[in-house]
């Protein structure tokens, strides 16, 4: 932004202004070209620096998030998103024919292994085509990886691209380019970007920064990578139309429930129908059910987030979750996302970004965005209930872990607990912390007793009177026996007190004489001298 723009800004939207500046001011930054950075991100390497340019270039968004996770984390994830944005460039290549696209998929995992390997066939109006023009670079890097690193990476490509060479062998020889079921586009999102979540995880339980048991933690990766995908493709709805790209399903859009929800009409018979003038209501209702779809997947993502103990992962995982569902909350409801793409404001990205720093600061987030879109909810609308329903889970969620009548209080000391004393909630919380503090201290209580017990037993005894006269000979004994030891002790304190002053005397005359002989001895040469 120029400083013209940022005057404007601070004139007509003065939080949005405060916002900005705080965030480039406060959010951290890692610049990969630094020197001191090169050792983890290969800046370096001639070949390393053109993955950097290239993840750039395919993905502003992305790339900002990738260079922010700690040591060589980034270079694996870079490698790892460049290699499966070379498989989807050659799968949206509507320009290669059936024949000769099957084979470069179906073999890509094979390809991306093959030292010198490039391809120069993409259409020339393929948006990311020059990546694959100098793959080499990649492949280099790859051969750099960790082994169960590239195990990883090679094994998700190698899924992926299954899934990816059957939906374009259906379009390219059926005729359909429509994904039917609701099955089926869940079956679509999860080979473009369920798997991505499932190798990210495998990724980051290699690196030895999170958990092994994350690895296994496939339902939550693949809703996490679903949450994503299916809010872009709600968001895209207009460019994909456009561009002849139909990926909400049929079951959905073609349904009759929403046309008879508008006065009895039929269901949509081609998806561009929703765009158009005197559908907007119909088209509402469609947008409405594909949006709960998505937000049936938010707990999940909420559940992955918990599990992760590393901040630099979290950040690089929670900030494109907040970043959705306050985009699914922007087109909610909103007629303009027909007619054009609509993003959230820069303001309201980077307020997301400073803010998704921890699992109840997202939960809040998500819980906000849940309550804006049930606000707005039609009850007209045939999917309110389900609506209700799915934003009344992540409030659940939010509640059940992060209780709204505990708050946090940030003090001198440091953040301290506190009960909302306005919610009648707090009087049993308080209730439970003050019984589990009494266990506590009589737990403390009875282990110092039973510590000490056998020590002082005979003290005990003998205070109260009853020790027996065995008991009380042995006692006797102990105490004359204690008296003689402390006696010995204050005479060899005294001997060795006594011992030390004579030392410290002789030594004091030993340096007086010395000193005393050394000036006679001076004076001596000085009448010497004179005379």
């Amino acid at each position: 932004m120029g400083a013209l723009s940022w005057l404007a800004l601070l004139i007509t939207h003065p939080n949005e202004f405060r916002i900005l500046l705080q965030y480039w001011l406060w959010n951290d930054t890692r610049d990969v070209s630094a020197k001191d950075e090169w050792e983890t991100t290969g800046y370096d390497r001639e070949t390393m620096k053109k993955c950097w340019h290239f993840l750039d270039l395919t993905s502003r968004s992305f790339s900002g998030v990738v260079k922010q996770l700690e040591g060589d984390m980034a270079r694996v994830i870079c490698l790892y998103y460049l290699v499966l944005r070379g498989l989807d460039t050659i799968e949206d290549d509507m320009t290669i024919p059936d024949e000769k696209k099957q084979k470069l998929l179906r073999q890509f995992h094979q390809l991306t292994l093959q030292k010198g390997w490039t391809f120069t066939e993409n259409g020339p109006n393929e948006a990311d085509r020059q990546l694959l023009v100098e793959y080499d670079n990649v492949i280099e890097e790859l051969h750099l990886l960790p082994p169960t690193s590239l195990d990883i990476i090679i094994d998700i490509t190698k899924k992926m691209q299954t899934g990816m060479a059957d939906y374009a062998h259906k379009a390219q020889t059926t005729g359909s380019v429509y994904v039917e079921k609701i099955e089926e586009y869940d079956l679509y999102c999860h080979y473009v970007a369920g798997l991505v979540g499932e190798g990210l995880s495998g990724l980051f339980s290699a690196s030895g920064k999170e958990g092994a048991f994350l690895a296994k933690q496939l339902e939550l990766s693949n809703s996490m990578g679903l949450f994503l995908q299916k809010t872009n493709i709600i968001r895209d709805f207009r460019e994909d139309v456009d561009e002849k790209r139909y990926f909400w399903p049929r079951e959905i859009w073609g349904s009759e429930r929403f046309g008879k929800a508008c006065g009895g009409r039929p269901g949509f018979k081609e998806m561009c129908e929703m765009h158009q003038p005197g559908n907007e209501k119909q088209a509402q209702w469609v947008q409405s059910a594909m949006i709960v779809n998505v937000l049936n997947h938010a707990t999940d993502s909420l559940d992955y987030l918990k599990l992760l103990k590393n901040q630099s992962i979290f950040n690089f995982c929670a900030i494109p979750q907040t970043m959705a569902i306050a985009t699914m909350s922007l087109c909610f409801m909103n007629p303009e996302m027909f007619q054009r793409n609509i993003k959230i404001r820069k303001a309201e990205a980077a307020d997301l970004i400073l803010k998704s720093k921890n699992p109840r600061d997202v939960g809040h987030i998500f819980r906000k965005y849940a309550r804006s879109i049930h606000a707005r909810a039609d009850p007209a609308d045939p999917s309110f209930i389900a609506i209700s329903v799915a934003c009344g889970k992540i409030e659940q969620w939010c509640e059940h872990h992060y209780p709204s009548f505990v708050e946090m209080i940030q003090g001198q000391s440091g953040t301290k607990q506190s009960f909302n004393s306005a919610d009648a909630r707090s009087t049993v919380a308080i209730e439970v912390v003050e019984r589990e503090q009494n266990n506590a201290f009589e737990k403390r209580k009875a282990e110092y007793a039973k510590k000490y017990e056998t020590k002082f037993a005979p003290l005990i005894k003998a205070v109260e009177g009853k020790l027996t006269p065995e008991e009380q000979a042995e006692l006797t004994k102990k105490r004359r026996a204690q008296q003689k030891s402390d006696k010995r002790e204050v005479i060899m304190f005294a001997v060795m007190f006594i011992v030390i002053v004579v030392f410290m005397a002789v030594g004091i005359s030993y340096v007086i004489m010395r000193m005393t002989n050394h000036m006679e001895q001076s004076n001596e040469a000085t009448r010497v001298l004179k005379s």
